[in-house]
């Protein structure tokens, strides 16, 4: 490509000899550092901005993971008829309310998560099958 301006058609990403050569001939005591320290400072800013916008718009675990089991042990879990039954009511109930399917594990720990956030109801059914209990 004859004809053209120089630097209209180079690549952005080559190498400047043209600037390494500025630079090694530059007198002892002058260096570029303010312009580094600049460089540094606004480099850091952008890396706080971006801690805070990821802070701010966390991505939620279902869009997050390849799969319902991403992030999770596995555990076995043994339920009695009646809260099987239950559980498959309630996920019926949410797949009304979101208009669309729900995962039976999300469903499960979030069950499990509202759960433990209420020990004094859990109390309650662990008394109902005879914790607590004492013959003497």
């Amino acid at each position: 490509m004859t004809g053209m301006k120089k630097g209209a058609g180079e690549d952005p990403f080559a190498d400047d000899s043209s600037t390494e050569s500025a630079t090694a001939t530059e007198p002892q005591g002058e260096t570029s550092k303010p312009e580094q320290a600049e460089e540094t400072d606004s480099k850091q800013a952008d890396d706080t901005e971006t801690q805070q916008t990821r802070q701010q718009i966390q991505i939620p675990y279902k869009f997050r993971r390849d799969g319902v089991q991403d992030g999770r042990d596995r555990v076995p879990l043994f339920l009695q008829k009646e809260t099987k039954v239950a559980e498959r009511d309630a996920l019926h109930e949410f797949e009304d309310r979101f208009e669309e399917n729900v995962s039976l594990t999300d469903l499960r720990e979030a069950l499990m998560k509202v759960g433990l956030q209420h020990l004094d109801e859990a109390e309650e059914c662990l008394e109902e099958w005879g914790y607590g209990m004492t013959f003497d």
